[in-house]
């Protein structure tokens, strides 16, 4: 007879003074459950009366008694607390581990140090664990792939495998690694589960202290793993300490609601633990299936500090998350009052601004001096950080350029002119719009965007840049790339960039010197400077290996753009903006605009008004885009992705394709509005790069990325869409299924949590948090599941830098990022360019604001591309998948086939 988990009332205590109920809802009272306990005297005797032969090694029990009596002595004492703890954060080229870092850094009082897996040898990890004992404990992140495989895992195992006496803490991959270095076998979950959340139960062990357990108790995890631990498969050194409460796995609305009546029943209190005495090893029989289908969530070692959880106690959607990172770090001090304090060597290793700093140490040269190598290693190892290894970006460069900026404001004019459409067709739509931008917020309900921002060549400080990376396709990425400026006088110069463009974007913002009293009183956060694009390819100079495909637009254009025109569609206010050069007081622009608007306000032509509108001027195109891959080739390609995910290499992919269409001439102005007018969106845009006959007609809904002037990081990731309805409870029903959609929530959340981790290389530790979480927005033809992110940039980063932590989206990679990038770069047989990078601007005094580029028709060598493609996770369903690609490109396709 199974005796119930909750309603037992005797408890047998751990090693580390955790209780485990003599119920998993599997164990029995039969021959084939064997529950051993020790006694300090080493007498042990078998607690269950058909139990069989204890099966512990000497040297395990030995382990085991001395740790006992040791905890029994340490409970009378006062816990050790410490002003800080240093952990070592090992990295597995994961996607979610700064938000380890993020969670870390508030708890222990100080950022850990972030390597990758393969960053140090095991040399340089000793050296900084034993010799200058740098390190308090260490965290193992998560990651893609399996522990079986060496290039997966890195110098864990063998960390795992030698350090027995420093806490470890494994999270999804690092808790498998941990029971693989031990004996256990990884194997495939019965089910892949990304995104999903799941109730644990657990033995009340150190790691949950506080943490309530069972059915309903608001114990939901949040898991992203394909493969588990074996539990029948586990050593005797290894103890199982969590598991889930069932088989069932829920969304995370459903789920949260239903836990907002939690019956926190199965908590487990400190003073239960003070009473511990005794330990156990809990052995199962293999023959039995006394785990039901019921995942391992979790072990401990026996003898060491070792610990894994399969969940992510860092996702935005698990709760108690942070108490196991704090109970870790009194773990860590409960280890350091055993073993003494660590001593650390004041000439390698630097605590001072709240940051470890670490020096390797060096042999004297010949003439006994030391030669002048160090390094910080806060988030930086041997090979640094990958994605976020800027080093050395934010210094100016030799020619540092002092900007001045002159505005003016004009109340309420905007309607009075015909709105920002008449606008932009007025003064930049003549010569085809050539040299121009036009950053338009043609959606503005509920708030989604305020400015449009336009312009055109202008004056001195104008320029454009375009950048091309080098035809390397296939092969590992060496850096570089090719820069053509030309200046406000017609003037090109072309360049090699060793550094790439990011590097060459980093210092040329930092050559400039402002004040800021010149825009006290503007409501908006650009007031000139950088306007265009970043090209998906650009990925090779933020940590991917390499591109399969070379882009067949410039991976890279923008203008610098000195004087701009902004209309506040709140207020109905236009401002006219002008930056110049300190030595330069020239306001003609200004002036001359202002004309140009006064004389646009006293007659308005009622043809350009007709023009603009676009009331029965096209004809229907009979010739139709053609697709880079057949119906048949997606849904292949969907399934592979699956495979991909089952096999543990990623948790989500966003497949993509391309569909492309000869267009010869056109004026791709009015194409714009035809768009515009169709399908408006808070982050449209305009670009027309004339001299590499480039024009982008975007319709974007997605934010990339901003930064305003008060230092605010702002993301709005989509994940997430279907189809409007016809009628009004149509529309509603579909709204309502694209909310509680498991697959849809899943797909959010596993992004929401990788742009929290992007952010949080660059963010205030403790300031990342998520105001919107799977918010519903409507537009013309869709409704899509939008989540807000927001974070307090550091005072150090430069905003390049933000935008290099972050790009590309990770709503149009997946996650982890640069495996899937990967895995994409192998399954699409075409570039992105444009399509899935971003647009936008980047001011001259460090705000910035980026779209992700979708919905969006490019414009290039007489063909017009358009781009479409959606997440793919285990529960994807093909068919749907490729209906969803498809729904995505309708509105700019259907703009351009009835402009054509």
């Amino acid at each position: 007879m199974n005796t119930s988990f909750h309603s037992l009332s005797s408890k047998l205590n751990l090693p580390d003074g955790g209780m485990l109920f003599t119920s998993l809802n599997s164990l029995t009272s039969n021959d084939f459950v064997r529950i051993y306990y020790l006694k300090q005297k080493r007498h042990c005797k078998a607690l269950s009366k058909n139990a069989g032969k204890l099966s512990l090694s000497s040297s395990t029990t030995s382990k085991l008694m001395e740790g006992s009596f040791t905890r029994k002595q340490q409970l009378h004492k006062p816990r050790l607390k410490l002003e800080f703890v240093r952990t070592l954060l090992i990295d597995n080229y994961d996607s979610y581990t700064y938000n380890i870092y993020q969670d870390l850094s508030v708890i222990n009082g100080l950022p850990p140090v972030v390597i990758r897996n393969d960053d140090w040898t095991w040399e340089d990890l000793c050296h900084y664990l034993y010799v200058e004992k740098a390190f308090d404990n260490i965290v193992i992140s998560p990651g893609p792939g399996s522990p079986t495989c060496a290039n997966d895992i890195g110098i864990c195992l063998r960390l795992l495998h030698e350090c027995d006496d420093i806490p470890i803490l494994g999270v999804c991959l690092g808790h498998q690694a941990l029971g693989y270095a031990h004996g256990a076998k990884v194997v495939h979950a019965n089910e892949p589960v990304h995104g999903l959340l799941s109730e644990i139960e657990h033995n009340g062990c150190r790691l949950f202290n506080g943490i309530p357990f069972g059915r309903n108790s608001g114990s939901k995890v949040v898991r992203y793993h394909s493969l588990v631990i074996d539990p029948e498969s586990l050593p005797k050194e290894l103890i199982p300490i969590s598991w889930t409460c069932s088989t069932d796995t829920r969304p995370f609305l459903e789920i949260s609601n239903a836990s907002s009546t939690s019956d926190a029943h199965g908590m487990v209190s400190s003073d239960s633990r003070s009473k511990a005495e005794k330990c156990l090893r809990v052995s199962f029989n293999s023959h039995q299936n006394i785990w039901n289908g019921k995942v391992l969530m979790a072990i401990m070692h026996s003898a060491r500090p070792h610990y894994g959880v399969q969940f992510h106690p860092e996702s935005i959607g698990t709760c108690f998350g942070r108490e196991i990172f704090k109970n870790f770090r009194e773990i860590t001090e409960d280890h350091r009052l055993t073993h003494g304090p660590s001593v650390t060597s004041k000439g390698n290793v630097d605590y001072s601004g709240n940051k470890i700093i670490l020096r390797k140490p060096v042999d004297k040269l010949s003439d006994g001096t030391f030669p002048c190598r160090s390094s910080e290693l806060n988030g930086v190892g041997r090979k640094g950080v990958g994605p976020f290894d800027l080093a050395n970006l934010s210094h100016p460069s030799n020619g540092v350029k002092f900007l001045r900026l002159a505005w003016k404001k004009y109340n309420h004019l905007a309607s009075e002119v015909g709105g920002a459409r008449i606008i932009f067709y007025q003064l930049f739509g003549h010569h085809k719009a050539e040299n121009t931008f036009w950053l338009d917020s043609s959606s503005i309900e509920k708030g989604r965007a305020r400015f449009s921002f336009m312009g055109g060549k202008g004056g001195s400080l104008w320029k454009q840049m375009v950048f091309q990376l080098p035809d390397d396709s296939g092969r590992p990425f060496e850096g570089g790339g090719y820069l053509s400026v030309e200046d406000a006088q017609g003037s090109t110069t072309n360049t090699f960039l060793k550094d790439g463009f990011f590097d060459y974007l980093n210092k040329d913002l930092s050559s400039f010197q402002y004040e800021r009293k010149d825009y006290e009183g503007l409501p908006f956060d650009f007031h000139g400077g950088y306007v265009g694009y970043f090209g998906y390819e650009l990925k090779v100079e933020c940590g991917a290996a390499y591109n399969q495909h070379k882009s067949r637009t410039p991976d890279a254009c923008f203008f610098f753009a000195d004087n701009l025109l902004v209309v506040d569609h709140s207020s109905d206010d236009v401002y006219l903006l002008s930056i110049h050069e300190e030595c330069n007081t020239s306001t003609s622009w200004l002036d001359d605009t202002e004309l140009k608007l006064m004389e646009l306000k006293t007659s308005i032509p009622e043809k350009l008004i007709e023009e603009c509108l676009l009331h029965d001027s096209f004809t229907p195109c009979k010739v139709d885009f053609v697709a880079e891959k057949s119906k048949e080739g997606y849904i292949s390609d969907v399934e592979k992705c699956k495979q991909y995910i089952k096999d543990g290499e990623s948790y989500e992919l966003c497949l993509t394709t391309q569909i492309r269409k000869q267009i010869g001439e056109i004026d791709a102005l009015r194409l714009y509005l035809k768009l515009r007018e169709k399908n408006p969106a808070p982050y449209a845009a305009l670009l027309n790069f004339s001299k590499v006959d480039i024009c982008i007609c975007c319709s974007s809904p997605e934010r990339f990325l901003q930064l305003n002037r008060d230092g605010v990081l702002e993301a709005k990731p989509i994940k997430g869409t279907t189809k409007r309805g016809v009628t009004t409870a149509e529309d509603e029903q579909l709204k309502m299924q694209l909310q509680y959609s498991e697959k849809n929530q899943a797909e959010n959340l596993m992004i929401v949590d990788l742009l929290r981790n992007d952010l949080g290389r660059v963010c205030e530790p403790g300031s990342v948090h998520v105001p919107l979480l799977m918010d519903i927005e409507s537009y013309a033809t869709v409704h899509t599941m939008v989540s807000t992110i927001r974070g307090k940039k550091k005072e150090n980063v430069s905003a390049i830098e933000c935008i290099k932590a972050a790009f590309p989206g990770g709503s149009m990679t997946g996650a982890p990022k640069l495996r899937s990038m990967e895995l994409l770069d192998s399954i699409e047989n075409c570039p992105r360019g444009i399509y899935s990078g971003c647009m936008g601007y980047i001011s001259y005094n460090q705000t910035f604001d980026l779209n992700i580029v979708i919905r969006t028709v490019v414009l290039h060598q007489d063909e017009a591309s358009i781009g479409a493609g959606g997440a793919i996770i285990a529960l994807s369903d093909p068919i749907e998948e490729y209906e969803e690609m498809i729904l995505k490109t309708h509105a700019p396709s259907t703009a351009v086939m009835e402009f054509s």
